[in-house]
């Protein structure tokens, strides 16, 4: 049985930290100084520590980052208008909205009010309708993060089936977009799954390279994959576990029961996590160039 390879996106991510050193110190030199909002809305438990990871990586790059956090009931018009504020103040190269949002606000609404040259999350319809072009503003920060890794361990998606289960705008379908593109380091032949896929199964044991991203703990197991496969873990998941903490973090693939059969596997966590934190990072410094004009 072969040994399967290990992904791991801290290992990736620290490279992308290192190669932004200089970019950042231009940016300083200058007078910028890369600033990030990121604002939250509610007492989500998983939004919580995601923006405190990333404000903690910000602080730890010496970079300008605050957290707006808004209690649960906050109006859709308060946010808007926090958001207007936020495009406007030039301390703040990036915006983001930390998702999901109470059930009271229109999702959509609010994102459609991120001024586009500071949607870091590239979340907005005019920053997805670039990525669609190939002419892309800001990727978002998860498939951005997924494309680096298969960069790094020089996995080319070129003429490969890259099988992606989930459609979400954050990760199926722009992920599915970035492998199939027509230029270096893509070139894949997609497949997307979801919910109502009709032997979900079979179509993902076709892949070569399997992107996981339904958020169902360990849903994918032995029985879903072909020998050799490249696995991308998207799934962060909290399960009970009896422990002192009460949980552990899984994803959405059973990561011992395909050990020694895919080729490939990104871990959780450790995998994919980091890098989205990186490319968030790497595009608000991107949004902080981009002010220089």
């Amino acid at each position: 049985m072969a040994e399967t390879r290990i992904l791991s996106g801290n290992v990736v991510s620290d490279a992308v930290y290192t190669a932004l050193e200089s970019r950042i110190q231009f940016l300083k030199e200058s007078s910028v100084v890369p600033g990030l909002a990121a604002v939250i809305v509610g007492e989500n438990p998983a939004s919580q520590v995601y923006v405190r990871n990333k404000t903690r990586k910000f602080s730890e790059l010496q970079l300008h980052s605050e957290t707006i956090k808004l209690p649960h009931e906050t109006t859709q018009a308060v946010l808007l208008d926090r958001i207007v504020a936020l495009n406007n103040d030039p301390l703040y190269h990036g915006i983001l909205v930390q998702l999901p949002l109470p059930d009271h606000i229109n999702r959509a609404l609010i994102i459609d009010s991120i001024a586009v040259h500071k949607d870091v999350d590239g979340f907005h319809p005019e920053n997805l309708g670039r990525l669609t072009a190939g002419r892309p503003r800001y990727v978002p920060c998860t498939p951005k993060g997924i494309m680096r890794i298969l960069q790094h361990y020089d996995i080319d998606p070129s003429g490969k089936h890259a099988v992606v289960l989930g459609r979400s705008n954050i990760v199926g379908r722009p992920m599915s977009i970035l492998l199939s593109q027509k230029q270096k380091f893509s070139n894949a032949t997609t497949t997307i799954c979801h919910s109502r896929t009709a032997d979900l199964r079979a179509l993902a044991k076709q892949a070569d390279i399997l992107i996981a991203a339904l958020g169902v703990p360990e849903f994918v197991d032995q029985s879903f994959i072909k020998e050799g496969v490249t696995i991308i873990d998207v799934g962060i998941n909290r399960v009970d576990d009896g422990s002192e903490k009460g949980y552990k973090l899984v994803g959405d693939v059973a990561f011992e029961a395909v050990q020694g059969i895919a080729g490939s596997i990104t871990p959780v966590p450790g995998g994919v996590g980091p890098m989205t934190i990186a490319m968030l990072v790497e595009n608000t410094v991107e949004a902080a160039e981009n002010s220089l004009g």
